[in-house]
């Protein structure tokens, strides 16, 4: 028989801790108008984000703390500002540095394009900017510039969107942002062609042609760096492992300096005369060699099919 001493006591349960607000996913997305906001507001509601969209600034720590509140699902929240909003304020800076300072960790990313893309893609629709005025359209993006000069340049991302169609960007920002670690660094391996111009977003930039072009090839000039005839003879010249070796290994080394600072996206541009042969079978490789050793790493092709 047990006495009364004896008895089992049900003892009260210690405080549950708070989740951390650093845990609260917050992705702020802003750039220039006709740079592709609403695509990647798309593409982020597509892998689970709450997308609050044509958010003024000035609620900014609001929104962040009922998503904080909320829990769940709103965790991963994400709002785009816009200089649509008569809120607009050019302190984002100060804004992210006040959500910082209550412990958060917000990722900008910023959408840009060439002025000549924009025009292009403003005309296609006959709208007018929205900072435009009685001014032409090139008014309109020169202003719009300036307004965010400073959003571009704390950019946790930047997406130039010049040669991106509406799939390509919506399959890179969802890669970015699909089911890893927020605060792992994620590489980006990214095939152009020198002939269309620098990708303004690459950390770094490589150039693959030292190596003999396919192009001149009767039976592969047709097919692409992804085809495994065209990459057989790119990775089998002289050179060709040993440039993505040195550059898989030069990353990896780098990779957790990076993500000590605060770098959650890397850009490793691979440069050809086209974008089509040796920067594509360079960059299929270069992101494979990155996966084994365990980096996030996706391949991209900026001007692959554009000749």
């Amino acid at each position: 028989m047990v006495s009364e001493q004896e008895q089992p006591v049900d003892q009260p349960a210690g405080p549950t801790a708070e989740p951390d607000r650093a845990d609260t996913d917050l992705v702020i997305v802003t750039g220039l108008s006709g740079g592709g906001r609403s695509t990647v507001a798309r593409a982020l509601e597509n892998v689970g984000y709450y997308v609050v969209d044509n958010l003024p600034q000035t609620l900014l720590i609001e929104m962040a703390e009922l998503a904080y509140a909320a829990g769940g699902t709103a965790r991963k929240t994400a709002m785009v500002l816009d200089v649509r909003s008569r809120a607009f304020s050019t302190d984002l800076t100060g804004a992210v540095k006040a959500l910082r300072d209550r412990g958060f960790h917000p990722r900008i990313v910023f959408v840009d394009a060439e002025d000549k893309a924009l025009i292009r893609r403003f005309e296609s629709v006959r709208r007018a900017h929205p900072l435009q005025g009685d001014g032409r359209l090139s008014d309109g993006i020169a202003a719009e510039r300036d307004l965010l000069l400073d959003a571009r340049e704390q950019a946790d991302v930047l997406i130039d969107t010049t040669h991106l169609n509406v799939n390509q960007l919506r399959s890179r920002v969802e890669e970015m942002f699909a089911g890893e670690d927020a605060r792992r660094l994620k590489v980006t391996a990214l095939s152009f062609g020198f002939k269309y111009g620098l990708p303004p977003d690459a950390d770094f930039v490589l150039d693959a042609r030292f190596l003999p072009n396919p192009y001149w090839v009767p039976e592969l000039k047709e097919l692409t760096g992804r085809d495994e005839d065209v990459s057989k003879y790119v990775l089998g010249q002289h050179g060709a492992r040993s440039f993505v070796e040195t550059y898989a290994r030069l990353i990896n080394a780098t990779a957790p300096g990076f993500e000590r600072e605060g770098k959650r996206y890397l850009t490793v541009a691979v440069g050809c005369t086209g974008g089509k042969h040796r920067s594509v079978a360079i960059v299929e490789e270069l992101a494979r060699r990155l996966r084994e050793v365990r980096l996030s790493a996706t391949a991209q092709h900026r001007d692959l099919g554009r000749e």
